[in-house]
């Protein structure tokens, strides 16, 4: 009996010292025709086993990520007056859209090694292969760039309000341009650069209404669905025509 209740005490999970609480302003993100961005708010608080160690420099990290894919990112030259793709290196893993907001400068709460064994900043979160050139991280660099200014990749370093160690809460602005999908939301606890606890959720992203049907009819009927769109483009030709002579008259 003793050793019967050894073996399930060892069996059982050991209880964290600190454990996140989250909270989400909504569980998901309808894509309508006047979509035009949405504001994610996330919040949570630390739920505590013991007392925090006087020493201690915690730190929350957020990331959200959106679905996946892979990129070819070619490098151009201007030869012979015109330009041309010289090389190209294959990305084969990309977050469609990627945010990271924390607490402090990522740099002050967590380590490299953490880094990379959560993939927590943005080029942590890229993962190159099959690269036949050499400065692979400069394509990576350029891909970062591209979708920083399409407003795609975003860090945030002291975006969260962490109040008393204990209360956290902060505003990801999503962007018009979204890919369909699962959005992986992530929040880290760290203590002196390592983490402590880990919170993931999903926050689908989804067409609805009038835009959903013409997406899932493309796919389904594309034959009735061109035709259609001749159709909508003919009688808005004409309408358009017929006003502009009213107008003339």
């Amino acid at each position: 009996m003793i050793r019967l209740a050894l073996f399930l005490l060892c069996l059982a999970a050991p209880l964290k010292a600190e454990e996140i609480v989250l909270g989400l302003s909504k569980d998901a993100v309808a894509i309508t025709a006047n979509f035009n961005g949405s504001d994610l708010l996330i919040f949570g608080a630390i739920k505590r086993q013991e007392p925090i160690p006087d020493t201690s420099v915690l730190g929350v990290i957020i990331t959200v990520s959106g679905p996946n894919s892979s990129v070819v990112v070619r490098r151009k030259e201007r030869r012979f007056g015109i330009w041309l793709n010289t090389d190209n290196v294959e990305v084969d893993l990309a977050p469609s859209y990627y945010a990271v907001a924390s607490s402090a400068p990522l740099g002050t709460i967590l380590k490299d090694i953490e880094d990379l064994r959560y993939a927590i900043t943005v080029p942590r979160a890229i993962r190159s292969v099959g690269a036949r050139v050499t400065g692979t991280e400069k394509f990576t660099e350029a891909l970062i760039r591209v979708r920083e200014q399409a407003g795609l990749y975003d860090v945030l370093e002291g975006a969260i309000d962490f109040e008393e160690a204990t209360l956290f809460s902060t505003a990801i602005t999503l962007p018009a341009k979204l890919t369909e999908g699962d959005y992986k939301t992530r929040i880290f606890l760290t203590r002196n650069g390592e983490v402590i606890d880990e919170y993931d959720t999903v926050i689908p992203v989804n067409k609805v209404g009038v835009e959903r049907w013409l997406f899932d009819l493309s796919l389904s009927n594309p034959y009735f669905y061109g035709i259609m769109s001749l159709v909508l483009a003919a009688a808005a030709g004409w309408l358009a025509a017929a006003v502009f002579a009213r107008i003339r008259r």
